[in-house]
């Protein structure tokens, strides 16, 4: 009987935890078939931690490179230097990473340097521009190349690793963050800090992040006076912002915002209270990405604050809709929702495109059948359902 294969699991923010938690569930479900030893950066230290508990995640390496003021270039050296002794002791079969951070690209590059497979999740999101988001759409294109195994949430993002002659190991499974959500969704979720039942009680919950580096400065200023005249023109809407840790960001929110009423701020909750959050939400405001998958598998209408979206599925299956960061755009987008219930409607009740719950099985599968210990998995459709 063949050994089982050794997986490496490397992760350093919450939304890579997060997406990460159901494919370790999944591949130690099958301890005949996989090992998996768990790394992580710590690249943001308390919101991973979050989540380390909230899914009850063993973690067999930590790095600890979290450190004040960190630097693109810093990060992404520390995390090569301590990722490859990690790698050297134990020559793990298969190299996992997720999505496009800084810890994402470094510990795929430090696994190419040793000779290691390596397995990319959400692989194949795009933009037409390098530098948005920065330096997000850079360290994925970088790490398609560094990978052999390409796990894309949709066909779309598969037809983009195509259209860049990635055509070897690409399997299409639906997004793991579905799988992540639906573990969760159906507990009874209390609320965070800062937000009370009172806050709450007959008002529609505008649920809002923002803190992408190419957001910061203008672009984050216009996106809180948007809220401020949201709160204003709608008695009957409140705002919680939950606050990206960056003290540039919660300098220009806490400035605009820390006054107003009806709009709550509050600090980055876990997971857990963040679902809590978002299935009580009445609209969704963000430039976050993984909030675009999440808020449709529980009917939330979405409204992207960027300019360009890595994940256009939502946007065509009436899911998203980019709105960009024009105080008067966002104002008009989130009133027509708020005034017109036949337009939130469609929207809440679009077909939410980017997984159904299977995600990391089908990974698994992958997996397996790429080391020749398993058939082909079945992709995932387009649309919720496998093909």
């Amino acid at each position: 009987m063949s050994k089982p294969l050794h997986c490496l699991v490397s992760f350093g923010t919450r939304p890579e935890a997060v997406k990460m938690a159901p494919l370790i569930r999944a591949l130690r479900a099958r301890p005949n078939l996989f090992r998996v030893t768990t790394l992580v950066t710590a690249q943001h230290r308390e919101m991973v931690d979050q989540v380390l508990q909230v899914f009850n995640l063993p973690v067999d390496h930590d790095l600890n490179l979290m450190q004040p003021g960190q630097t693109l270039p810093d990060l992404t050296a520390r995390v090569i230097t301590n990722v490859t002794p990690v790698l050297q002791a134990e020559r793990p079969d298969l190299v996992l990473v997720q999505g496009d951070t800084t810890t994402v690209l470094a510990s795929a590059l430090a696994a190419f340097y040793e000779g290691l497979t390596v397995g990319h999740v959400e692989a194949g999101l795009r933009t037409a521009t390098l530098y948005d988001p920065f330096p997000e759409e850079m360290n994925r294109r970088l790490t398609t190349r560094l990978a052999s195994l390409h796990f894309a949430a949709t066909s779309w993002s598969a037809d983009n690793l195509a259209a860049e002659g990635v055509t070897q190991g690409v399997y299409i499974t639906g997004n793991t963050v579905i799988d992540a959500l639906q573990s969760v969704a159906r507990e009874d979720l209390p609320l965070p800090a800062g937000v009370t039942e009172a806050d709450l009680e007959g008002r529609r919950l505008l649920l809002t992040t923002a803190h992408r580096r190419e957001n910061l400065g203008e672009p984050l200023s216009d996106i809180c006076h948007a809220l401020a005249d949201l709160a204003r023109r709608h008695e009957d809407v409140v705002i919680v912002y939950a606050m990206h840790r960056n003290p540039r960001v919660r300098e220009t929110v806490q400035a605009i915002l820390g006054s107003e009423p009806r709009v709550v701020l509050i600090e980055p909750p876990d997971y857990f209270l963040f679902v809590g959050l978002l299935r009580r939400a009445a609209l969704v405001l963000t430039d976050s990405g993984g909030i675009q998958e999440e808020a449709p598998a529980l009917g939330k209408p979405v409204l992207v604050l960027r300019r360009t979206t890595e994940r256009p599925e939502g946007v065509d299956a009436g899911t998203a809709q980019l709105v960009g960061t024009n105080r008067a755009a966002i104002v008009a987008a989130a009133s027509l929702l708020l005034d017109r219930p036949e337009a939130y409607d469609a929207m809440a009740r679009a077909v939410n495109p980017y997984g159904d719950g299977k995600a990391a099985e089908r990974i698994a599968d992958a997996i397996a059948y790429h080391f020749q210990r398993a058939p082909a998995p079945r992709p995932f459709g387009v649309g919720g359902s496998s093909a």
